[in-house]
């Protein structure tokens, strides 16, 4: 019972505190009413995040050290050192299964209820930019329980790779995103491959109308609600296009920034020192392992 107590005071006070972040209107609050499909986090902008300190090294008092071998690999010094046994505190004893109450389980069940597991967004986008005209995304989406799904959109899958990560639809339903993506400048490609007597056949683009962001299923159409996550970040990309791509770009400059720097800064291989001991008694062997 005591791990039952110990969970429900956190369960009630995630159900609180997502209460309040609904009832505030944060975007980063999860609701499962319809809204306006959004973003869940701040779009990364190329802005270098906060620098990390340096954990605190171990000192190994030379006392402690019985053996010591360095080898010299890839320019720089490995170290490998024999120490005398460090005391650690022993590991802490496995919890008990509780029986779960009944108003665990039901504040359990009222907590999953109003908060739904969040969705998986599988994608692999290849982006092409002809030389005179808008960038046109070739996409690849695998539903969760679904066949694949490929489809053309007039989006610029660029600025949705790297700056959406998390997404709510229209029906307040939480989505993550994991793409692999790759772009495809058609004009360079053709030039590229003509200069060695060959010729680029460029995939055949379906046209668009100008206006809001939209796509075009290829083959047969998939069901409606295998294809609502997809119209959801069609309705972001276009609501908030503006801020997607000043972020893309300023991404891109930080990038050219970090390459250009590290051409003229190469990174120097650094020293490393590993320790180990051993110890004087076997560790404890599991239920089935062998001798």
């Amino acid at each position: 019972m005591k791990t039952a107590s110990r969970i429900l005071p956190v369960l009630l006070a995630a159900t609180t505190l997502a209460h309040s972040q609904e009832e505030s209107g944060s975007a980063f609050g999860q609701t499962t009413e319809p809204s306006a499909a959004r973003i869940l986090h701040p779009i990364p902008d190329g802005t270098p995040p906060p620098v990390t300190p340096p954990k605190p090294e171990y000192p190994i008092a030379s006392r402690e050290i019985l053996s010591t071998k360095t080898h010299h690999q890839g320019g720089r010094n490995i170290t490998i050192r024999q120490i005398k046994p460090i005391a650690l505190p022993p590991p802490p004893a496995p919890a008990e299964p509780a029986a779960l109450t009944e108003e665990f389980t039901q504040r359990l069940a009222e907590y999953r209820e109003a908060h739904p597991r969040s969705g998986m967004l599988f994608l692999g986008a290849t982006v092409y930019r002809p030389k005179d005209g808008p960038p046109r995304s070739h996409v690849l989406y695998w539903p969760e329980g679904g066949r694949e799904i490929t489809f053309w959109s007039s989006a610029d899958f660029a600025l949705i790779a790297g700056g959406i990560q998390s997404f709510a639809d229209n029906e307040g339903r939480r989505h993550h995103i994991f793409m692999s993506w790759g772009t495809v400048d058609i004009d360079r490609m053709t030039e590229l491959l003509a200069a060695n007597g060959r010729t680029y056949l460029a995939p055949e683009i379906p046209h668009f109308p100008e206006g809001k962001a939209s796509y075009q299923i290829i083959g047969q159409s998939p069901p409606a609600e295998h294809l609502a996550a997809i119209q959801a970040l069609h309705d972001i990309y276009h609501n908030d296009h503006a801020k997607l791509l000043t972020a893309y770009q300023g991404r891109e400059q930080a990038r050219i920034e970090r390459e250009a720097y590290l051409r003229a800064n190469p990174p120097q291989p650094q020293n490393i020192t590993l320790n180990y001991w051993r110890t004087e008694k076997p560790a404890r062997q599991q239920k089935g392992e062998s001798k």
